[in-house]
């Protein structure tokens, strides 16, 4: 695994599967009325093919893809 397929963090640390991130900015999340607040904690996230992005659920929604630049680790 090279350097750039690494999935990183806000702050360049390496994220990896079931790890636990915090929002650093208030997100609204489309298609709903939901908007997720600065400082959830989002648990158990899973890694997709795009270094720049990641999976997780939270307590409003379900099946939810974040950008890795609005997340750090927890």
């Amino acid at each position: 695994m090279s350097d750039e397929d690494i999935t990183r963090d806000c702050n360049g640390a390496a994220l990896q599967d079931g790890d636990s991130v915090t929002l650093i900015k208030d997100l609204k999340v489309k298609g709903t009325s939901e908007t997720l607040k600065r400082g959830t904690l989002v648990k158990a996230i899973r890694l997709t093919g795009d270094p720049a992005q990641v999976e997780c659920n939270t307590k409003q929604v379900k099946g939810l893809v974040l950008r890795t630049e609005f997340l750090k680790k927890a």
